[in-house]
């Protein structure tokens, strides 16, 4: 069992161990069968009010749908005026007020003409955390799904206040002290780095952020501050921490650094030649690319000291990056700039948040470390203990898993544990496949004896020890939930979409499922009805490639 036992080792590295699973408490027979009534009573209004036929996905014991896509307005809406007032005639389906309760976040008509409202759920003016409610029409305004994943239950269950006890300085030096890490600890310099260039690409290496939310655990709400801390040293970190605003305790934390263990003219990491994107300055040749059409750089950096970060930049005096010293820096450096042109050219994204922002990464990360990550700043990569790993930068499929990471954050926005989590990691999977056509993720740095293995498998997951069906579902507290391992499933169900469709229709779909309907806690049976519905937009819901989508959720234990 090596191979199960390399993938729970790189799992485990920086991963809270003191997150535990959100329970809810189960409701009584007579609660059950009153939901059950409300079920029936909604689909019967919802089905009044369609056009045509109309799929209703719910969510596990609640009697609000999580996603309803069909023709389910009468005619044509235009504003988002109308469709506050729409919802307001229908406030018993989704038992919210859009007046009170949902604030509009964005705004954005596409390619195809569909224009997509999404919103936050709040309750007394105070964001629900983990909430998302979307409604998207089509060219003619007609409203074709909504979806997303609210709580009313809150007005019910919410007896506290709305405004906190704590500033939310004081919420995040209790978040630092509840991490066992102090501020300064993070801001550590490399003192062998050469003098910056004349340019600078404006990313931090430390940041924290706190927003007052109203947060459901364990079957109770409470008033939180949500304070979150981004670093990198003493390790990689992406901590969500949840500050009681009443008396200043944990409601619950967890570290959502997406880890990936796996593993740039210049020579690679496999020794292969490759053309580089440079910047000359003072005499000196960087890897610091310019030629992209966003507002930031690819730039890349080597971590000297081992755990020193951000680093040197990655620099060369005859701009033949060469040196064996050097081949993961040409790998990093490459495979960032394919990777964007990849979103670039097939999605017309600019860089992960579609607003050209910098992409930095730094190699030599630690020593002999085993692992790569994005810890919601910028990517690092180990060199790897030569036998476990090489160079994690050597692989494309690992940098494309991660910066997909970087597109989630900036769109689903799915929260880094459970079957959200799982979702996270399958579409980073997912879209490694899409950018490198092969179905093995981390295949030419793992193990670099071996010959053909590597760390995951999307065509195959029980190969390397994760579940393919939801009869092998794992119920784990371990690896926030499983996030690793469950998300052989949607990656099963991945595969089978890609290889009855091609990569061409498939990235499309998923893509579009990604960006417009997957919001932060959408489960297994939220993807699917994403999915199915981006296929409904492109295809036709009557299409072979909606049928496709319908029958790979299905093949894996998904309805």
């Amino acid at each position: 069992m090596k191979k199960q036992a390399a993938i729970l080792l790189a799992l485990g590295l920086t991963l809270s161990t003191t997150a535990p699973a959100i329970a809810q408490s189960a409701d009584s027979e007579p609660q059950k069968k009153v939901k059950e009534n409300n079920k029936k009573a909604v689909e019967a209004k919802i089905k009044n009010l369609a056009k045509d036929h109309v799929n209703i996905t719910w969510k596990a014991d609640q009697d609000v749908p999580m996603f309803v896509s069909g023709k389910v307005s009468e005619k044509g809406i235009k504003t988002e005026k109308e469709i506050k007032q729409y919802l307001k005639a229908n406030q018993d389906i989704y038992k919210l007020d859009p007046h009170l309760d949902l604030v509009l976040i964005s705004q954005e008509t596409d390619e195809l003409g569909m224009t997509h409202y999404k919103y936050e759920q709040q309750y007394k003016n105070v964001p629900v955390d983990g909430t998302s409610f979307m409604v998207h029409t089509d060219k003619n305004g007609v409203i074709s799904a909504i979806n997303g994943d609210i709580q009313p239950e809150v007005m019910f269950d919410y007896k506290g206040k709305a405004t906190s006890n704590l500033s939310k300085d004081e919420a995040t030096k209790l978040a630092w002290k509840s991490i066992n890490v102090k501020p300064e600890e993070t801001e550590v310099e490399d003192p062998s780095a050469a003098q910056e260039p004349d340019f600078h690409s404006h990313v931090d290496n430390t940041t924290t952020s706190s927003e007052t939310v109203l947060y459901q655990f364990e079957g109770n709400y409470y008033l939180a501050e949500k304070v979150t801390l981004q670093f990198i040293h003493p390790y990689p970190a992406n901590w969500k921490v949840y500050i009681n605003t009443e008396d200043g305790s944990v409601i619950d934390s967890y570290n959502a650094a997406a880890e990936y263990a796996t593993t740039g003219s210049g020579t690679g990491v496999l020794g292969d030649s490759k053309t580089l994107n440079t910047y000359y300055s003072n005499g000196t040749y960087y890897l610091f690319d310019t030629t992209k059409a966003m507002n930031g750089v690819i730039e890349t950096f080597t971590a000297r000291n081992g755990s020193s970060l951000p680093g040197s930049y990655s620099v060369d005096a005859d701009n033949k990056f060469t040196s064996t010293t050097q081949r993961a820096d040409v790998d990093a450096h490459a495979y960032a700039g394919k990777v964007y042109d990849y979103f670039k050219n097939k999605h017309n994204r600019n860089s992960f948040n579609n607003a050209g922002a910098t992409i930095r990464s730094t190699v030599h990360y630690g020593s002999n470390y085993n692992n790569a990550f994005w810890n919601g700043q910028q990517m690092v990569y180990g060199d790897g203990d030569g036998s476990q790993f090489r160079s994690l930068s050597g692989a494309l499929d690992v940098v494309a898993h991660e910066l997909t990471h970087a597109v989630t954050e900036y769109t689903a926005g799915l929260e880094y544990r459970n079957q959200s989590g799982a979702l996270n990691e399958s579409m980073s999977d997912l879209f490694a496949v899409f950018v490198e056509p092969d179905y093995l993720i981390g295949e030419d740095v793992y193990t670099p004896s071996i010959s053909g293995d590597a760390l995951r498998s999307v065509s195959d997951p029980t190969r390397y020890g994760q579940p393919a069906h939801m009869n092998n579902y794992n119920n784990t507290t371990a690896d926030n939930g499983g996030v690793h391992i469950n998300s052989g499933i949607p990656n099963k169900a991945g595969y089978y979409v890609i290889s009855s469709l091609g990569t061409t229709k498939a990235e499309k779909i998923y893509y579009r499922a990604l960006t417009r309907y997957l919001g932060p806690t959408s489960n297994f049976s939220a993807a699917r009805a994403a999915t199915l519905q981006a296929a409904a937009d492109l295809y036709g819901s009557t299409s072979t490639e909606y049928n496709v989508v319908k029958s790979a959720w299905n093949n894996v234990g998904v309805y």
